[in-house]
């Protein structure tokens, strides 16, 4: 099971660096995909961030959000954060060598607490923690 951080997913729906990476990965992986329900607010915010800096139109940024609708009703299974999730993703981001910010220590609870063998990302820092927790982690 390989758990996807937003990192890696809006690559999947919008032209970023990593797009054609992503959506090579995508389409060779086999494996049950899942992520936290946190990722559609992420996503949402980065589509917004990039509507503010003029990297997309609104209306590029509706289809985008249209297909990633999609992709979260049938590639992608995504899980509800629990209370014992948020207060683990508490105690990682609290680690002071951590240098977890809030959201991808909750990403990387809700990993932990599904079992995911894998995660998917993009960045850095999560890729870093992601990997002291025994995960095996892709990167684009």
């Amino acid at each position: 099971m390989q758990y996807l951080d937003t990192s890696c997913v809006v690559p999947l729906f919008v032209p970023e660096p990593a797009s054609v990476a992503a959506a090579t990965w995508f389409e060779e992986c086999n494996e049950l995909l899942v992520s936290a329900d946190w990722m559609m607010v992420e996503f949402s915010s980065a589509l917004s961030m990039k509507v503010r800096r003029k990297e997309l139109s609104q209306k590029q940024a509706l289809s985008a959000w249209n297909e990633f609708e999609v992709f979260c009703q049938s590639g992608l299974r995504l899980i509800a954060v629990s209370r014992t999730a948020y207060k683990r993703a508490a105690l990682l981001a609290g680690a002071g060598r951590s240098g977890l910010r809030a959201g991808d220590s909750l990403h990387l609870a809700v990993a932990l607490e599904c079992g995911a063998t894998g995660m998917v990302t993009a960045d850095d820092v999560l890729l870093k923690n992601a990997q002291r927790q025994g995960l095996v982690v892709t990167t684009f």
